[in-house]
């Protein structure tokens, strides 16, 4: 029997009929369009110029979606990894894959560019279609203005960079409640705690946690207690997952499968 080899390719591929293949990343990856498309709507549909909303960002308004949408996107990253510890399937991935990086590397790959496109294509729907309920609206901006394209991009890569950040937590834990529980603590209740400290210096600290970036991406004219520019703010989000990547390629490579 020929026994063909391991490639980068045949990686990826295999990664990507794993995420497919699973009944869950289709009902996931559904919500997360739905909920930025359903609250966008509901956004434009009951916006009144004048209203308490009026001095929100335009942007960040018609994606408020995005708060449900992480968390969607942060459970299915720590499904893709650390649902096949639970499963035992790891042990076969990795008999077939020897080397094992290259299957972390695959799933970010795959995992990545999927819940990047699919939250572009979501924005690229949900913004016009919002647009058109805000006609005549003091919040009334086209698809074209300036820097509104670069906006939703850049929120997409956002989004799919937490999702690279619960990914790694999964493969690091190897649980997927212990997974989805390190993202909670780390994205939503650390910051709120540190919030709640009487010292002046933790709005500095808050700033680059992977929740703040995230919001700043969403902005089409950052407030003064944001990142100064999307660059900034991604940057973070890479650094953030990074290091979750980073901590779970060394534990991969050190610890039986």
């Amino acid at each position: 029997m020929t026994t063909l080899a391991v490639t980068p390719s045949r990686v990826l591929r295999s990664e990507w009929h794993k995420l497919w293949t699973v009944r869950s990343t289709w009902i996931t990856l559904l919500a997360v369009s739905v909920a930025i498309l359903g609250v966008g709507l509901t956004m434009g549909a009951t916006y009144e110029t004048g209203g308490g909303d009026g001095d929100v960002d335009t942007v960040l308004m018609l994606l408020f979606g995005f708060q449900i949408a992480q968390i969607m996107i942060a459970v299915l990253g720590v499904l893709f990894t650390a649902g096949e510890y639970s499963t035992g399937m790891i042990r076969s991935t990795l008999t077939a894959v020897p080397r094992r990086l290259p299957v972390l590397w695959g799933k970010a790959a795959v995992f990545g560019t999927v819940s990047f496109g699919i939250t572009l294509i979501s924005v690229l729907v949900t913004f016009p279609a919002a647009q058109a309920l805000l006609s005549g609206t003091d919040k009334e901006l086209a698809l074209t203005a300036p820097g509104v394209l670069t906006t939703l991009a850049c929120a997409s890569a956002g989004l799919a960079l937490l999702g690279l950040i619960a990914l790694g937590l999964g493969a690091v834990v190897r649980s997927v409640p212990g997974g989805i529980g390190a993202f909670f603590g780390l994205v939503l209740i650390v910051p709120v705690i540190l919030d709640m400290l009487p010292y002046d210096m933790m709005q500095d600290v808050l700033k680059y946690f992977p929740g703040k970036a995230l919001e700043s991406l969403t902005m089409l004219h950052p407030t003064p207690d944001a990142y100064p520019s999307a660059w900034a703010a991604l940057l973070a989000l890479a650094l953030w997952a990074g290091a979750a990547l980073g901590a779970a390629s060394l534990l991969l490579k050190r610890r039986d499968a």
